[in-house]
């Protein structure tokens, strides 16, 4: 099968140009200026017209959690609503976590995850490897998996203590292991011995509402672990770290020392980070702030009182210069939904007891696009952050990411002309109960999406089939030296 898209302006990294984009099979085969494969164009068995429109690569989330066991129930996307709810979105490529706790085999965790995938997703995918019991088992697992199938990060926990939490020794020496071998270190940045304390003193004075989870995440306690696990990855040999979720400026300002000096530190943040504040969300009255219950928690409009930072427009005003800046180099979702009944109603009258997630892998790449009509980003970084940094930061480039010869045919037609409405009884295909944006218009719509050269999103129809993904297995960084 072979498509042309025709009369669309192509965005990359460094520009947007008006091409042509010519794909045989599963990968692009050419880009030309306007017109030029008018001559081909009557053999194509598709032609995609993208007049007024942009042509970019599909988008890569790096951090999803799809059907994550947590807080006595399950994340309510399977890899076959999830993948298609990302399809829908824009997104032509997850990665998700695999699941190893304290006493559990990290091969076991590994293989029940490809047994969820396999067969089942929209799209292509990947994994990284949670590895939430550090030992001598886990550590060889560790180098086995980076050299032979094609897992080249792993997430550490300096939170949840008892369920992923490691302790500063079990740190140092998973990033010992992954400076042998290349790898890269996720790591989920609070410190949760600090922070349970915090809980059971808020629930001891009675303060039980969804708020308090964020008032007792305070952004310093992710500042501080922010900055000791770039330590730890100094002392480790300047080890590639890469902080997820990343929520507060002061956090960011640790980030952004750490690569003033040239270490390998890297991190993302969210959408809900960029757009949410908590006193729209969790702040709400009663029980509805607990929609917006995930961690990092959503900030303050304002700075924490103690926070001293260099922005005056508060966490949020800090993230987007970050992503300016290249302080923060991806946006992902962190994508782990839960319903409101029977799932985040667990936690009626405890806040600590609300399943920690909020469902974004549908509306990450059209949330980013807003913050390029206002004026945050230009379009060539919003290509960058949300499609081919991603590649590159996890060993899937040049087959993802970009628009080029030779290159995976995973393309969206964006429309900019028209709006999208989210919301439960608008746009939503997440198997969630709510939207976390309920009521968000925004300026822009994903109009056709391919995954391997074949059309799974068009016309407002998803024509993709279960089934079509394939696992990608994934080498190392591509921003090491």
């Amino acid at each position: 099968m072979t498509t042309l898209i025709k009369n669309g302006k192509v965005i990359s990294t460094t520009g947007v140009i008006a091409q042509d984009v010519l794909i045989d099979g599963e990968a692009i085969v050419a880009l030309g200026a306007p017109g030029y494969f008018a001559g081909a164009e009557q053999g194509a068995d598709t032609v995609i017209d993208a007049a007024g429109k942009y042509v970019i690569p599909g988008g890569i989330d790096v951090h999803t959690h799809m059907e994550l066991p947590f807080g006595g129930t399950f994340a309510s996307d399977t890899f076959e609503t999830g993948s298609r709810a990302a399809a829908w979105g824009g997104t032509t490529t997850i990665v998700d976590m695999a699941v190893q706790r304290a006493g559990e085999n990290v091969f076991e965790g590994l293989a029940e995850w490809h047994r969820k995938a396999d067969g089942n997703c929209a799209i292509d995918y990947g994994f990284h490897q949670i590895i939430g019991g550090v030992d001598d088992e886990s550590l060889k697992a560790m180098k086995y998996l980076t050299e032979h199938e094609g897992i080249s990060s792993f997430k550490l926990f300096m939170a949840y203590p008892g369920v992923f939490y490691s302790d500063d020794g079990q740190i140092l020496r998973a990033m010992q292991t992954a400076a042998d071998c290349g790898a890269m270190i996720m790591m989920h940045a609070e410190n949760g011995i600090a922070i349970d304390v915090l809980v059971q003193q808020a629930l001891a004075r009675g303060e039980t509402d969804p708020r308090y989870h964020s008032y007792t995440r305070p952004s310093p306690l992710e500042a501080e672990a922010t900055h000791r696990a770039i330590v730890l990855s100094h002392v480790a040999g300047n080890v590639p770290l890469y902080i997820v979720h990343m929520s507060a400026g002061d956090a960011l300002n640790e980030v952004a020392a750490a690569r003033h000096h040239g270490r390998n530190v890297f991190a993302e943040t969210c959408p809900q980070y960029l757009w949410l504040t908590l006193e729209e969300t969790l702040g709400r009255p009663g029980f509805e702030g607990a929609k917006w219950v995930c961690s990092t928690p959503v900030r303050s409009k304002d700075h924490d009182p103690d926070y001293i930072g260099q922005m005056g427009h508060g966490h949020q005003g800090d993230l987007w210069k970050g992503l300016r800046m290249n302080e923060l180099a991806i946006v992902s979702t962190d994508h782990c939904p839960f319903c409101m009944k029977d799932q985040k109603e667990l936690g009626i009258g405890n806040f600590a007891a609300i399943p920690n997630g909020i469902g974004g892998v549908e509306h990450r790449m059209e949330l980013l696009y807003q913050g390029v009509v206002a004026g945050e980003m230009s379009l060539e970084r919003w290509v960058e952050t949300c499609c081919t940094t991603p590649a590159r930061m996890f060993g899937m480039y040049p087959k993802k990411g970009v628009i080029a010869p030779g290159s995976d045919a995973d393309v969206v037609v964006w429309d900019p002309n028209t709006k999208t409405k989210i919301g439960i009884n608008d746009k939503h295909h997440m198997n969630m109960d709510h939207s976390a944006w309920e009521g968000w218009v925004i300026d822009g719509k994903v109009d056709t999406v391919m995954s391997r050269g074949t059309v799974v999103i068009e016309a407002d129809q998803y024509v993709g089939r279960k089934g079509h993904g394939r696992y990608v297995p994934r080498g190392l960084s591509q921003y090491l030296v």
